[in-house]
């Protein structure tokens, strides 16, 4: 019977020891746990530490913060690496404007001499083409100074209908000479919270993507949810098929596969809707495609 008593006692005894034991490992997940949220949220850059004197956990540990380690090296490249293609955009966009704008100068001395019909044909198709160079490198240098930059929204109630309806005025001519026909679904002014700049340069990215990819009439809508402002733009397209919606916000990003130029209209977009803590949405329905900015709304 006494052995019995000590042998239960024994068993008591490390049960109570293996409990303690379970406790402390369970406080010591919840430790490592709570180091590797601090690490997600970016409130430090410290190892993950064990207290614990355990092979098995302190492996687990060695090899976490080895990842930790890793990851932390590929951030601090990615990081080098796109302040490299900032300044190199930037680079690129200030050393292209002064050949172009040779090559501009030189087109109008040409204009301004004797030459044949066919001449005047192959010199407008220059000009042309030349613009369209302008543009690009007019969107290069836009890109680079807002992601280098970094500016901060002047928010403030901003009355989006009235806005959208001058920007639309103002490319009128825009769209006659393309022979396209705007829809504007007038309704209850919206006003949001937004940086009035940043607005004018969304609604008229957005009016230059329908000018160059359009293939018929256009309807522009300006409304309200509960919480935020919408301004959409819908039209059609061509070879909706080649378009990749999950992409189109995408700098460089072209649906067009023929073309080799570049697309920043629509990643200017979307950066400055960002900035304004703002979204942008994109819909191809058959051949309709729909680009949407939602910005706070102003209560």
């Amino acid at each position: 019977m006494k052995r019995l008593i000590i042998t239960i006692g024994i068993l008591i005894i490390i049960v109570c020891l293996l409990a303690i034991y379970i406790a402390i490992l369970q406080s010591q997940f919840r430790s490592i746990n709570r180091q590797l949220v601090k690490r997600i949220t970016g409130n430090t850059r410290n190892p993950v530490s064990l207290e614990l004197i355990n092979h098995e956990l302190n492996k687990l540990t060695a090899n976490i913060n080895k990842c930790l380690k890793a990851e932390e090296t590929l951030r601090q490249e990615s990081v080098q690496k796109e302040k490299r293609f900032k300044e190199l955009i930037a680079n690129i966009s200030h050393d292209l404007r002064t050949p172009l704008t040779a090559i501009k100068g030189y087109q109008q001395l040409i204009a301004k001499g004797e030459l044949t019909p066919d001449q005047h044909k192959k010199l407008k198709i220059a000009q042309k083409h030349a613009d369209e160079l302008g543009r690009l490198i007019e969107h290069f240098f836009e890109f680079s100074y807002l992601v280098n930059s970094e500016l901060k929204p002047n928010l403030k109630p901003t009355n989006l209908t009235n806005l959208v309806t001058e920007c639309l005025a103002s490319f009128v001519p825009s769209f006659e000479q393309r022979g396209l026909m705007v829809q504007f679904m007038d309704g209850p002014p919206v006003y949001a919270l937004a940086d009035h700049e940043m607005i004018v340069r969304i609604v008229q990215n957005l009016i230059r993507n329908c000018l160059a990819h359009s293939a018929g009439g256009v309807v522009v809508v300006v409304l309200s949810t509960s919480e935020n402002a919408i301004i959409s733009f819908r039209n059609p397209v061509k070879n909706a098929s080649e378009i990749d919606i999950k992409c189109i916000f995408d700098r460089f990003y072209t649906g067009d596969r023929a073309r080799s130029t570049t697309g920043l209209g629509l990643s200017i977009v979307k950066l400055l809707t960002e900035q304004m803590g703002g979204i942008v949405r994109a819909n191809l329905h058959e051949n309709e495609l729909t680009l949407q900015v939602e910005v706070p709304l102003c209560n």
